[in-house]
């Protein structure tokens, strides 16, 4: 098999292969399963699927692992997203009766993407993404994950590289998966901090009193550091007239934006370390020009979250494991430690994976889960992190079985 650049797409006969030998239907299965045996966490969940000329095929249901790779094999969808946990099996759903067929059960999913951060990322440009831009996921999804595990003691997380520019979280604490819609409207608005606009900086309506909240706060202690190593040396965003007049909108005081500004055009040679260090030396000594500073670190870094695919039990999120159809690059699972140093670039492609399975010789029926095709892969790491996550979740729900069994 020849070589393929990530800018072609994957073919037909090569998503098939894809299908058939490498995708982890029995690790996605113990996932949203959680148990061995089938339950309506999975048997009542939807599955919609993409097929090749955007026909899109939603409400499809499953009882096995099995019987969705059989269906997945037939149609050979560019990709595949899953849903909620119905009141009923979703392909019953045309027999009953209005009102009977609700979302119960949901992930509580987020999405970080690349595409909130155009304003201020100056390596790439557009659906580009390279290692330097990645540090605003990195970042992101640093404070996130600290959030969610501190502020709602969520533990079940699994973070999941979009295949091109961007991460995916799906939560699967019971209590999470239990939350209603209004809840995780709440929820979402609770994080939302910085609003995804394409304006550039404003003040942050987050302070009360003049104070941030708690969580905002010990954020805030991790956002300095990433304040300095991503928006003033990595990225270098005021180095440019564009990029300092945004920084200048944030600056409360007239008279020193004007010295500042004056300044500036007078040495445009000065980085965005000299330059943040201008502001610094200009507005520490006031406490409401402090209190600015700390909202432009703010607004620089804190994650910037697709609210909408939060909010709402019957949101569609795609399968990790499908092949991102603009890339080739499968979309992995990741974890914590390692996305800091994550290189999307680095994500292997179907084309690569199965250049890999060349060399392995097939010797069972090709519908069959082939798990030595997998393993001789460089796919295996990340399925690796996929079952263990699948395992204790498999472990909690044991746990909670053996409480229930032997409670009065």
């Amino acid at each position: 098999m020849s070589s393929n650049e990530n800018s072609e797409k994957p073919s037909p006969e090569v998503m098939l292969t894809f299908y058939r030998r490498l995708y982890p239907f029995k690790s996605i299965y113990h996932w949203l399963n959680h148990e061995h045996a089938p339950t309506r966490l999975f048997t009542q969940r939807e599955f919609a699927f993409t097929l090749v000329g955007d026909v899109y095929l939603r409400y499809n249901s499953f009882t096995t692992a099995d019987e969705l790779k059989k269906q997945v094999c037939q149609l050979n969808p560019t990709r595949f997203e899953i849903g909620p946990v119905y009141s009923a099996r979703p392909r019953d759903k045309k027999t009953m009766r209005p009102g009977a067929f609700n979302p119960i059960l949901r992930e509580l999913v987020f999405d970080i993407d690349m595409t909130d951060y155009d304003s201020i990322r100056t390596c790439c440009s557009g659906a580009d993404i390279c290692k330097k831009c990645w540090g605003f996921i990195a970042s992101a999804v640093q404070v996130l994950d600290s959030a969610l595990r501190n502020e709602f003691g969520y533990q079940k997380l699994l973070w999941v590289y979009s295949g091109r520019r961007g991460i995916h979280l799906w939560i699967s604490d019971k209590e999470a998966m239990e939350l209603t819609d209004q809840q995780r409207k709440a929820m979402v608005g609770w994080l939302t901090v910085v609003q995804n606009r394409k304006e550039g900086s404003k003040s942050l309506n987050v302070r009360t009193g003049g104070k941030l909240p708690p969580s905002l706060q010990n954020a805030l202690d991790f956002l300095r550091h990433s304040f300095v190593d991503l928006i003033l040396h990595t990225q270098e965003c005021f180095k440019s007239e564009e990029g300092y007049e945004e920084l200048l909108k944030a600056i409360p005081d007239s008279l020193l934006v004007k010295t500042l500004r004056s300044k500036w055009e007078s040495k445009p040679g000065r980085s965005s370390e000299d330059k943040w260090s201008d502001c610094f030396k200009s507005m520490s000594a006031d406490k409401n020009l402090m209190t600015a500073l700390e909202d432009i670190i703010i607004q620089y870094t804190y994650p910037r979250l697709d609210a909408e695919v939060s909010k709402h039990r019957n949101h569609l999120l795609k399968a990790p494991f499908c092949v991102h159809p603009s890339t080739g690059r499968v979309c992995v699972p990741l974890d914590l430690e390692m996305i800091e140093k994550f290189d999307p670039k680095s994500v292997p492609t179907v084309f690569q994976l199965l250049e890999e399975l060349d060399a392995i010789r097939v010797t069972e029926d090709q519908n069959t889960e082939l798990h030595s095709d997998w393993e001789k892969t460089s796919l295996k790491p990340y399925i690796d992190i996929m079952e263990k996550h699948a395992f204790d979740l498999m472990q909690e729900a044991r746990k909670e079985k053996l409480k229930s069994d032997t409670s009065w």
